[in-house]
């Protein structure tokens, strides 16, 4: 099981990493300023850092800079609320693996952190499938049988959920954070209309309607 620091001071999208991360089988430690998240990335515990730019104490810039100067090479996912190409520039230049700017999608920082703890595997999967449904992470093309399948950006995230989830039941919460990210309505029926979608385009009874519950993927 890969271990994942996260280094983020708001409470709730520290919570909504964290609860994402787990679900997807990582083990999490949450830190919430820059000093501890020196620290503890420092310890060799870590396979990875998702750092979060404006930390107090030290900034996330700060950290990622003594890291890379005493030669640490775990893997850095930065985030942050700056998305000029400036900041963008530093924090690679920095030492970063990847940058991502606020608001983000759950889905999207996973493939993301995925991606980097594969490092140089070729085994990586970029193709998942259900049944005759098949989507090319790569490509963003989907597949039902021999037929091209178009999704929105949207119905693909939402489609890919359920297929990392196989037969498992996805509350409607879960594909909101999953799929809209951490500032999402949770009295919104945006998911119903999408489920909607995706059974009009991949097949009526693809989606089942678990009652009081939420939605699986039938393979």
């Amino acid at each position: 099981m890969s271990a994942v620091l996260i280094a983020e001071d708001e409470p709730r999208i520290a919570s909504f990493i964290e609860k994402g991360l787990r679900a997807n089988g990582f083990a999490t430690a949450v830190v919430g300023d820059g000093l501890s998240a020196l620290d503890r990335a420092r310890s060799g515990e870590f396979d990875l850092v998702v750092l979060d730019i404006g930390l107090p104490v030290l900034d996330g810039f700060a950290v990622l800079r003594a890291l890379r100067a005493e030669r640490n090479a775990v893997p850095v996912v930065v985030l942050t609320a700056r998305d000029s190409v400036q900041d963008t520039v530093a924090g690679l230049e920095g030492g970063a693996d990847d940058y991502m700017p606020k608001p983000f999608r759950f889905e999207e920082l996973l493939a993301r952190v995925r991606l980097r703890l594969a490092g140089a595997r070729s085994a990586e999967i970029t193709v998942l499938t259900a049944g005759d449904l098949a989507l090319d992470l790569r490509t963003r093309r989907a597949t039902v049988g021999p037929r091209t399948v178009d999704l929105s950006a949207r119905e693909f995230a939402l489609a890919e959920t359920f297929l990392r989830h196989p037969g498992q039941v996805l509350s409607r919460e879960q594909l909101l954070s999953s799929v809209w990210g951490y500032d999402f309505d949770p009295g919104s029926n945006v998911v119903d209309v999408y489920v909607r979608y995706l059974r009009r385009k991949l097949g009526p009874e693809r989606i089942e309607t678990v009652r009081g519950m939420g939605y699986r993927l039938v393979g």
